[in-house]
């Protein structure tokens, strides 16, 4: 069985973000700041069409950010099912840099996801290999 991680593999060109995307991901931390909003990243391994907002359920929420896991259930079960490929989780740092935290790499699963995070100087995406993250380059598309 293939995952969707796999079929992502190394991203070495541009990755499609629809400009519907990066505009919900910035009002999700406008309304969440100062805590970090997250969320899952939906689509295909070339684009990500779509976000499913989620609560961010850790303790400390203004300095950390962990996904809702039934959010995550209901995505993963509804890929299985038929629909859109998880691609990737979001989040923010609401008065800090696009850049994957050490307590981001420390948590992170090295499963070839997208991560997109949204710092105050713009968003940036990573994707989470196993060893470390590495930056992504992106083009912001229209629907």
């Amino acid at each position: 069985m293939t995952s969707s991680a796999a079929m992502l593999g190394p991203c070495a060109m541009d990755i499609a973000v629809t400009r519907d995307v990066m505009e919900r991901i910035e009002r999700e931390a406008r309304a969440a700041h100062p805590r970090e909003c997250c969320g899952i990243l939906l689509g295909t391994a070339q684009r990500i069409e779509r976000i499913v907002p989620a609560a961010n359920v850790h303790v400390s929420p203004e300095t950390h950010f962990e996904i809702d896991p039934q959010a995550l259930i209901d995505a993963h079960r509804a890929e299985r099912n038929g629909g859109p490929m998880v691609v990737g989780y979001y989040h923010s740092h609401p008065d800090g840099e696009p850049h994957p935290s050490a307590t981001d790499q420390a948590m992170a699963s090295g499963d070839g996801r997208i991560w997109a995070i949204l710092g105050k100087r713009g968003m940036m995406l990573w994707q989470d290999d196993p060893l470390r993250f590495h930056a992504l380059s992106y083009e912001v598309v229209e629907v």
